[in-house]
C-alpha cells in the first residue's frame, strides 16, 4: 500500500501527532511518502532523513510562508493527484481539522476522522463518548484518515533513510482567500496540552476553585502546562481548553502529573497515552492507580505544597 503522510510544522520541528502518524503508516503500508509544505522546514528535513520512508516531497511557494486552509488543500490535492497513493494519513492536529475536510471535498473521498487504532478488520474508532468503539473497513478506494493523539508511540518510528524530491505546487494569489492568524490555535489560549511534554492535571480532589492555584504554581516550577478532568472545566474553575478526557485534547506528555484524579475511563481515554504516570489521591482504591507508574496514597493538598517548596529550594 502507497501511503502519503501530510506532516505538520510546530514551530519548525515536526509535530508529535506527525510523528505518530508516521508510526501509523509504517504500520499499515510499506511505501511512505512524506510530504511537508512550508518554507522554513530544515530542522524537520534534517530529522526526517533518519526514518524508514521512500520519500520525503517538500513543497515551498511564496505564498506558503505561513499557514492557510485554501493553500494546504490545494497542494495535498495537486500532490495526491501527481502520486495517487492509496490512502493520506495525518495527526488528528487543530490545523487538520480545518484543512484535510477541504480536501476531501476537492478529491472527493471520504475523510474518516480521529481514528484511534488499526486492526486486520479496519480502522478503530470511538463513539458515544469513547463508550463503544466502532470499526469502519472495506474502503475500496482511496481515503483521508487522522490518527488521534497518542494512537501510536513516537519512540516506535522505524529508523533508515529516505531520499527528498521537491514538488512544484500551482498556486496564484486568487486561490488563497482565507488566511489564519499565527499561531494556529482552536482558542485563544496560548496552550497547546498535545504538544506539552509535561502536564500537571487537576481533579475534583482539588476541593474548590481556591485550590486550582497549587497546580499552577507546581507547573511554574517543573516547567509544564496545566490540564484538568471534566468535572473541573464543568465547575468553571479551569478553562475548558485545558480539558483532557474523551471530550477534551488526547495527550501524550512524557510525564502526566495527576493531582486529585479518581481515573473515570472519559478522563484516560485522553492521558493513556502519557509515557509516564504520577498520580496523587487520597483514594488508594482510585482507579488512576491502576494506571499510574508512581502512586501517592494522600491529600493533595497536604502534598503538593510541601512538594513545591522542596522543589524550589532544589533549585
Amino acid at each position: 500500500m502507497n501511503i502519503l503522510v501530510v506532516l505538520e510544522s510546530n514551530n519548525g520541528a515536526l509535530h508529535r501527532l506527525s510523528r505518530e502518524a508516521l508510526v501509523g503508516a509504517q504500520e499499515l503500508g510499506d511505501s511512505i511518502f512524506a510530504l511537508i509544505i512550508g518554507n522554513e522546514n530544515e530542522e524537520i528535513l534534517s530529522e526526517l532523513a533518519g526514518y524508514e520512508l521512500e520519500k520525503v516531497i517538500t513543497v515551498k511557494h511564496h505564498l506558503l510562508s505561513s499557514y492557510s486552509a485554501d493553500g494546504y488543500s490545494e497542494v495535498v490535492r495537486q500532490v495526491f493527484i501527481s502520486f495517487s497513493p492509496d490512502l493520506i494519513v495525518i495527526g488528528h492536529t487543530y490545523q487538520t481539522r480545518d484543512f484535510i475536510p477541504r480536501v476531501s471535498a476537492k478529491l472527493d473521498i471520504p475523510f474518516i476522522p480521529d481514528v484511534i487504532s488499526i486492526s486486520d478488520k479496519g480502522f478503530i474508532k470511538q463513539v458515544l463518548n469513547a463508550k463503544l468503539n466502532a470499526t469502519i473497513s472495506n474502503l475500496d478506494n482511496a481515503a483521508i484518515i487522522s490518527f488521534q493523539s497518542a494512537a501510536f508511540n513516537e519512540e516506535q518510528l522505524k529508523l533508515g533513510s529516505c531520499s527528498n524530491e521537491s514538488f512544484d505546487v500551482s498556486l496564484v494569489d486568487s486561490d488563497i482567500k482565507s488566511i489564519s492568524e499565527e499561531p494556529f490555535q482552536e482558542e485563544e489560549g496560548d496552550v497547546d496540552l498535545e504538544s506539552a511534554e509535561v502536564l500537571v492535571s487537576v481533579g475534583r480532589g482539588i476541593e474548590k476553585e481556591e485550590n486550582v492555584t497549587l497546580a499552577f504554581e507546581l507547573a511554574k516550577v517543573i516547567n509544564a502546562e496545566v490540564s484538568a478532568s471534566r468535572p473541573v472545566v464543568d465547575s468553571g474553575w479551569v478553562d475548558s481548553f485545558r480539558q483532557v478526557g474523551s471530550s477534551g485534547s488526547n495527550v501524550a506528555p512524557k510525564l502526566y502529573f495527576s493531582l486529585g484524579i479518581s481515573g473515570a475511563i472519559q478522563h484516560v481515554v485522553g492521558m493513556k497515552g502519557a509515557k509516564n504516570i504520577m498520580a496523587i489521591n487520597k483514594d488508594a482504591d482510585a482507579p488512576i492507580f491502576e494506571i499510574s507508574d508512581y502512586a501517592v496514597i494522600g491529600d493533595v493538598l497536604e502534598i503538593v505544597p510541601k512538594l513545591i517548596e522542596s522543589l524550589e529550594q532544589s533549585k
